[in-house]
Order: C-alpha cells, then sequence, then structure tokens
C-alpha cells in the first residue's frame, strides 16, 4: 500500500530541517525568493580581485525557498570549446582556483576531467551538502566522494561566470561553517548514509553531457503519466525540466526531491531533475520520486490552503 501523504511529509520534512541551518528550520515556510541584489568586484593594489572582502552578507539560501543565485544554469564547457581556447581556458581556472580557495579555505585545484575545477573537502558529508545547495543555487556542481566539481569554461567572465562560481560556494560555506553546528554535521552524514542505502544519490552525468533526448523525453512522459504535469524542459544536457505552474509549488517540490537524495534545482516555477542513464538507465528511480514529491507538495499546499485561503498547487 502507498503511504498516506501526511506520512510522506512528515518524513520528509524531518529530514529538510536536518538539512536546513538552525535559523531556518522553523522558518523556512515564510523565507521568500528575494534578492538582496549583487555585491561589486574589490580590487587589490596589484589589480586581482579581493574574492573574500566582497560580501558581508548573503541573500536566504535557494534550499531554504531563498532566490537562486542565478536564473539560468551556469554548465561546465564542452572540450571542443576548451579546445579552442586553452590558454583563456587555464586563466580562467587559475581564477576560479584562486578566488574558491579564499572564501572557502578549502583547497582547488584543475579537475580531472575538462570543464570543471575540483575542491577537496574535509568530509564526505560536507561535500554531499554543497553540492546539493550549490544545484539549488543554479550552480552546476558534481560530488565524487571528499572531492566536489565547479563548473569553468574559456567564455567565463570575470565579473559574471566566475564570480558566480565563487560567490556560489562562499554563500553556501558561510552558511555550512557558520550557521550549523557541528552536531548537526553529523546528523547530515547520518541521513545522507540512510537516503543512500534507500535510494543512492541522483546527479546529472559527470564526464559526459550528452544524454540522449530520447531518453529524456521518455522520462518526460512517465512524469506527464505519473502527475499529469508538464515535464518538456529539454534545453540542458542531462536535465528535465517540469513545469509547476507556480513558483510556490516549485520550491516545495525541490525541497522534497532533495530530501529524497536528487539533486535539484529551480527556475521560475520549473523544477529540474537529473537523468542519468548510469545511475538511473531507464529513469525510473526519479520518475517515481517526481511522483511522491508531487503528491507531498500538493497534500501540503490544499493543507496550506485550508489555513491560509491560498494552494501551493
Amino acid at each position: 500500500m502507498m503511504p498516506e501523504p501526511d506520512d510522506e511529509y512528515a518524513l520528509l520534512e524531518t529530514r529538510l530541517k536536518t538539512l536546513l541551518p538552525e535559523e531556518y528550520q522553523d522558518t523556512y515556510r515564510d523565507v521568500q525568493p528575494v534578492s538582496m541584489g549583487s555585491a561589486g568586484l574589490k580590487f587589490g593594489s596589484d589589480g586581482r580581485v579581493l574574492w573574500d572582502e566582497i560580501w558581508g552578507s548573503f541573500c536566504h539560501l535557494a534550499m531554504a525557498g531563498g532566490p537562486p543565485h542565478r536564473g539560468k544554469l551556469l554548465e561546465p564547457a564542452t572540450k571542443a570549446a576548451i579546445a579552442a581556447e586553452r590558454a583563456r581556458y587555464d586563466e580562467v581556472v587559475s581564477e576560479l582556483c584562486r578566488g574558491v580557495a579564499m572564501v572557502s579555505g578549502l583547497a582547488a585545484e584543475p579537475s580531472r576531467v575538462a570543464g570543471w575545477i575540483a575542491v577537496d573537502c574535509p568530509s564526505t558529508h560536507m561535500a554531499g551538502w554543497l553540492v546539493r545547495a550549490i544545484n539549488m543555487e543554479n550552480v552546476s556542481a558534481h560530488v565524487d566522494g571528499m572531492v566536489l566539481h565547479l563548473p569553468a569554461g574559456p567564455e567565463f567572465r570575470l565579473e559574471k561566470e566566475i564570480k558566480n562560481v565563487i560567490t556560489s560556494i562562499a554563500k553556501t560555506c558561510h552558511y555550512w561553517l557558520g550557521h550549523t553546528s557541528v552536531a548537526q554535521h553529523r546528523a547530515v552524514g547520518a541521513l545522507f548514509a540512510v537516503m543512500e542505502a534507500e535510494s543512492p544519490l541522483i546527479q546529472p552525468p559527470f564526464a559526459s553531457r550528452s544524454t540522449s533526448t530520447a531518453l529524456r523525453e521518455k522520462v518526460a512522459a512517465k512524469i506527464v503519466l505519473r502527475t499529469g504535469l508538464q515535464a518538456t524542459g529539454l534545453e540542458y544536457q542531462g536535465w528535465i525540466g517540469i513545469d509547476c505552474l507556480r513558483v510556490p509549488a516549485a520550491v516545495w517540490m525541490m525541497r522534497v526531491m532533495v530530501a529524497s537524495n536528487v539533486l535539484c534545482r529551480r527556475e521560475g516555477n520549473f523544477v529540474y531533475v537529473p537523468v542519468n542513464p548510469s545511475t538511473d538507465r531507464t529513469g525510473n528511480r526519479v520518475a517515481a520520486l517526481v511522483e511522491r514529491a508531487h503528491r507531498v507538495t500538493s497534500a501540503q499546499g490544499r493543507h496550506l490552503a485550508g489555513k491560509r485561503g491560498a494552494a501551493l498547487v
């Protein structure tokens, strides 16, 4: 028998509260996706950006319902684009590694996979938390054990894409290191172990950006059949977009998916979930988890509508 939506919601809400910094655990329902604006660059006497002196505060985490740092996903460059501008790519990677180290205190170096830099985290649960939080800020990230990968490309500009990557890890490290306790870090690690045993983390393909359109269309059809939601956003390799119709519903869907061990992010009223033929060959797992997220979100929307007179979905 299928669990009752209220029981599912209680489980997923407990997981979400474990993932969120303490300050959000009782207030995340009220967080609005409103941006504080963008901080300007500051330069030292040598002409280089003082990345660790730019921010005095950050917007709310997208994980908590705040505005994603970017409106659209920032993706890694293709091998062809890197080969065409290798010198510029090396400059971008060098500046990304320098900036990431300055704002996070973590070691960063070029990744073994073109289009990425590799950031060494002190624990698997920190890396796992950051990959979830950074993707929700609409910056591509991939996790492999204690290594977090962030995107790079020769077309990245200092004041735009380079700043986006560095801001995303500065913001998320700020909340992880400054707003969560050691006890919560342990709780997050324990939760990841439980979720991994239940359903291994689903993230977009890493080494290849060539997820077939045919597979994504099959997954889209399954999602439409299971939920009635149109899943037609195929503009990103490795992701499929689902139209949740309204922003509040998309925020809730995103939260529930992450609490179900699926990387997820939001662009307006669309949520994006991974399609990965290596870890979810047929897409059945992600489709089933989207169905659960929709069921729980719909039930929560009806519950809130009775209290506030406005539904989520």
